[in-house]
């Protein structure tokens, strides 16, 4: 396979780029805003209201004192990347070169442009299963190349026969993001393997945003790089954002084989030179040090906050299915009200207390979201519990 000349291209695509995030970011902000305005509870945004843990930011706040607070390799800090090969082999049986194989970037965010730059050319296709976390549209489009949106029925395995005629000789690669946001679905092996052929018959990359590996309440989380013969089509993603509770650190990762690594590189150096050096030190710290009880307790007290705010969404009125993974719940409000979502969501705002994300921000096609709003559960048992109540007010 070849790898893309690695350019910004066109422009009008960047205008096009610009329109189309910019719509997303602003309904976001504008939520928070209209939060703190009516002091309502916050559960549009993904970041959670707890503390990280403790070797963690013990790490960090040494590394500072050591005065590591210079440049360091711009695709990551050895003793990160040396952490990162131990996980990949104790978790998934994955062998990975810490030398050719692996980037530290600003975030998974970084780490999916840098990634699509590298192996995207103008004119070709990158498929995006909907509903999406928002960034990946813009991002093909700042490829110059033609987002393909593929709608996944919500609580429902993948249609591979749809998924199949999505690809065309255009397409580049195909984005998975499992555990998914905002859905919370979990991709199945079985999904995962009938990817996997497509990639192999279309010549095409599977990128997938791993992120919420860890976070996991039902199946199983397979990274696609570990199927037969994906190690040079599988670009893997992730970060210590949501695993650690740092989403401020901005501290992502792709493993990818190493001529695309090669390219993401040289496309990462540019856009940010590197990620922040101390902050690298404390999640190596807690890569080392953090057991498998670590991650169980994780996935646990993400549960009971999960199996909460799905009964108080059920108790208010709302539809939805508890998520098998990540830290959201896409609810349809179509029972309780026939307004937009945009507008019920301002509604929870002012009347209730409690701010969301219209669903429309998460689909091509605003309309195919219009019943839905995604809360995220990322918060203390008590703050989820006090909107829960609050949310129960709204059928009154």
């Amino acid at each position: 396979m070849t790898v893309s000349r690695s350019r910004l291209h066109a422009p009008d695509s960047l205008v096009t780029a610009r329109r189309t995030h910019s719509f997303t970011e602003s309904v976001i902000r504008g939520m928070t805003r209209l939060a703190t305005q009516h002091d309502a509870i916050n559960l549009a945004q993904g970041f959670p209201n707890f503390a990280a843990p403790e070797v963690l930011k013990e790490a960090a706040v040494q590394a500072i004192r050591d005065d590591i607070n210079q440049y360091s390799v711009t695709w990551g800090a050895p003793r990160l990347r040396q952490a990162l090969v131990r996980k990949y082999a104790e978790w998934y049986d994955l062998d990975v070169n810490p030398e050719t194989e692996i980037t530290v970037c600003c975030g998974a965010t970084e780490a999916m442009v840098s990634t699509l730059m590298a192996i995207v050319d103008p004119g070709e296709e990158v498929i995006v299963l909907e509903p999406f976390y928002e960034n990946y549209g813009p991002d093909a489009i700042l490829c110059g190349a033609k987002p393909v949106f593929l709608p996944m029925p919500l609580g429902q395995p993948l249609d591979m026969d749809r998924v199949a005629a999505a690809f065309s000789r255009r397409t580049r690669a195909i984005i998975i993001n499992t555990p998914n946001n905002p859905t919370g679905h979990v991709f199945s092996r079985e999904e995962l393997e009938g990817i996997s052929e497509l990639c192999h018959e279309h010549d095409a990359y599977a990128v997938t945003d791993e992120i919420y590996e860890h976070i996991l309440y039902d199946g199983e989380h397979i990274p696609i790089a570990t199927l037969p013969d994906m190690h040079d089509r599988a670009i893997t993603i992730s970060g210590a954002s949501k695993t650690f509770s740092v989403t401020g650190w901005r501290i992502g990762t792709i493993v990818a084989p190493p001529d695309v690594t090669d390219a993401i590189r040289k496309v990462h150096d540019f856009l940010t030179v590197g990620a922040p050096a101390p902050l690298q030190e404390g999640v190596a710290a807690a890569l080392e040090a953090l057991g498998p009880e670590y991650y169980s307790e994780l996935a646990t007290s993400y549960r009971a906050r999960r199996d909460l705010m799905h009964t108080g969404l059920v108790e208010a009125g709302f539809r939805c299915a508890p998520p098998a993974g990540a830290y959201y719940i896409l609810a349809d409000f179509s029972d309780i009200s026939s307004q937009r979502d945009d507008e019920f969501a301002e509604r929870l705002v002012r009347e209730v207390g409690v701010a969301s994300v219209p669903g429309s921000s998460f689909y091509s096609r605003p309309q195919d979201g219009r019943t839905m709003v995604r809360f995220a559960f990322c918060k203390t048992e008590e703050l989820l519990a006090d909107a829960a109540g609050r949310l129960r007010r709204i059928r009154g």
